[in-house]
């Protein structure tokens, strides 16, 4: 098992080698080969598709679901790596493909080194595998959002002092790369928002009571918040630009919090 994780590590590392942003050829005169530039059509859904493999073989177990971090982090990162593909942002945004193809590469490997089986209870439960399987798309969508947030705002920025970009020949205007964000993240809402409605519905099943107090809820709720304010705000104010981009990042980081980041406390900081 341990060769076919090595096989996605380097089907990873080919496809990102193959989407690097390309700096022009006088500057340097190194270039990607043409040849395995265009193999990346091919490398980065092999590698997504044996990922997504690995990951589902390894997350769903005969004894439940195998909710550990390890396995979290990398069903998060095959998604994202998926819907980034997907989106085409990988072509037209390469800087974000020099974040998600190598997290992605070492996330898809956490499972195979790190042992520490949390398996679900409810597994079983009918609202469980819709609750899971919705919630994980969102963080995927939401957490592709903010990258392209992060990067619109550092085109944005040297927009506003007139610096050239290097890798913007051929990309979309900011305008129509900003309105792609936005029905992502609108995408990402519904799902964030059937998170918490199958959550509630599941959570009054199993303990009586249709929200529990935890960390986990508290940051779900923020992160709706700020994305629904933002949404009305675009809706309502046509808000755009830097304002817009940073609701985008702190939204995702409430919504990273709610999930990832209290199982990287409660098991990594805790040991729980």
């Amino acid at each position: 098992m341990i060769l076919l994780h090595a096989a996605v590590v380097g089907l990873y590392a080919l496809a990102a080698w193959a989407l690097w942003p390309q700096p022009a050829p006088e500057a340097t005169g190194v270039r990607t080969p043409a040849a395995l530039r265009s193999w990346a059509t091919f490398l980065l859904p092999a590698a997504i598709l044996l990922h997504a493999w690995l990951a589902g073989r390894e997350f769903a177990t005969p004894g439940g679901l195998d909710l550990s971090l390890p396995h979290a982090v990398s069903i998060v990162a095959a998604l994202v790596a998926l819907v980034a593909w997907a989106s085409g942002l990988l072509t037209t945004l390469p800087a974000i493909g020099t974040v998600v193809l190598p997290v992605a590469a070492i996330a898809s490997v956490l499972p195979a080194l790190v042992t520490h089986p949390h398996n679900f209870p409810f597994a079983a439960e009918p609202w469980a595998a819709l609750h899971v399987g919705v919630a994980l798309v969102a963080y995927a969508l939401f957490l592709v959002a903010a990258l392209q947030a992060l990067v619109l705002m550092g085109l944005e920025k040297r927009l506003r002092r007139h610096l050239p970009d290097p890798g913007a020949t051929g990309m979309p205007p900011l305008l129509t790369l900003e309105r792609f964000l936005f029905r992502m993240v609108t995408v990402g809402f519904v799902l964030l928002t059937l998170t918490l409605a199958s959550g509630m519905l599941f959570s009054e099943q199993i303990f009586g009571r249709p929200m529990l107090f935890t960390h986990k809820s508290v940051f779900s709720v923020l992160g709706w918040l700020t994305f629904a304010a933002l949404l009305w705000g675009r809706w309502r104010y046509g808000w755009r630009g830097r304002v817009a981009l940073r609701w985008i990042v702190v939204g995702t980081v409430f919504v990273f919090l709610a999930y990832l980041g209290e199982k990287f406390v409660l098991e990594v900081l805790l040991g729980r």
